[in-house]
């Protein structure tokens, strides 16, 4: 059996992963074979990490942690892969740790940690797609879900909390809607005007999940080559907050606030200036932004 390199940052999930390493790192041996780990404490040390277990000839990577060591392990890979186009693809596992877990959700990989290394053994390379953001000189891929509005403020308040509790998405989420303006955004979706006005949420979503459970976008695939475009309108604050919950349930789609398709390409401009990003967790802010699939980009441990 191959080596594995192991991403471990101890910190994630408010320091649930570094508690959990000692009793899985033997199941992991038993699944996976030899292992290779690498503790990182600073997302900006994955690329390195990858870069030497590849020279290595070690083509398999496990990262144990949360939306941070997520987010930089996709796209370490996704440059390491894009600069080896005749190599070997070096193929990402996630076992999920952090508070949101939406990747799981979405892959019904089970949250308790042992299940999960035991479905992640038995799982398979899988051509998944990944999204690319374009913004100022920015370049960043993502795996689920990339939004506008609402959700950067939603981010913010959530990075700021150190110890999270179940609630803590929802409690954000309530507070924010009270407090945000929504923005005046033009949408274009593949080079063609679909919205113009005032908007609290524009989702770019591969996934189906973010929020901790929120079922934003029911119907997206991974490995269907398009986006699923989840638009929620500036409407009254009551008539959001009234309905947050059928996002829960994935039945918001049907809501006259809320408009939906597929594209491969999404063009997003603040009208009055910068608007707030949350990518896969991480926050950004931008006037104009870019969306773009890019088909079978990672190879995934996945099950069908």
């Amino acid at each position: 059996m191959s080596k594995t390199l192991v991403i471990l940052n101890p910190y994630a999930g408010s320091g649930r992963a570094g508690r959990v390493w000692k009793a899985l790192e033997p199941l992991l041996w038993e699944q996976l074979g030899e292992l290779v780990v690498a503790i990182t404490q600073h997302t900006n040390d994955v690329a390195q990490h990858l870069d030497k277990a590849y020279a290595a000839g070690i083509q398999r990577v496990i990262a144990i942690g949360g939306d941070g060591t997520n987010f930089s392990l996709v796209n370490a890979l996704a440059k390491l892969n894009e600069q080896n186009p005749d190599g070997p693809k070096m193929v990402y596992g996630n076992l999920p740790i952090g508070s949101g877990r939406d990747w799981a959700r979405h892959n019904q990989i089970p949250f308790d940690i042992h299940e999960a290394a035991r479905w992640i053994a038995s799982a398979t390379p899988t051509p998944t797609d990944l999204g690319q953001l374009r913004y100022d000189d920015h370049s960043n891929y993502f795996l689920n879900i990339a939004s506008a509005g609402v959700s950067g403020a939603v981010n913010e308040r959530v990075n700021r909390i150190a110890k999270r509790k179940p609630w803590t998405f929802l409690k954000s989420t309530i507070l924010s809607i009270l407090n945000y303006e929504p923005q005046p955004l033009q949408i274009r979706l593949d080079g063609q005007d679909w919205y113009e006005g005032k908007t609290y949420l524009l989702a770019v979503a591969n996934g189906s999940t973010f929020g901790h459970g929120m079922k934003i976008a029911p119907n997206a695939k991974t490995n269907d080559g398009s986006f699923d475009v989840i638009l929620v309108k500036g409407v009254a604050r009551p008539v959001i907050l009234s309905a947050l919950y059928q996002v829960y349930t994935g039945s918001h789609l049907t809501h006259p606030a809320v408009r939906h398709a597929q594209a491969s390409e999404v063009q997003i401009t603040g009208l009055n200036g910068a608007v707030g990003l949350d990518l896969d967790g991480e926050t950004a802010r931008a006037n104009a932004m870019s969306f773009r699939v890019r088909p079978g980009l990672l190879q995934m441990l996945l099950r069908g």
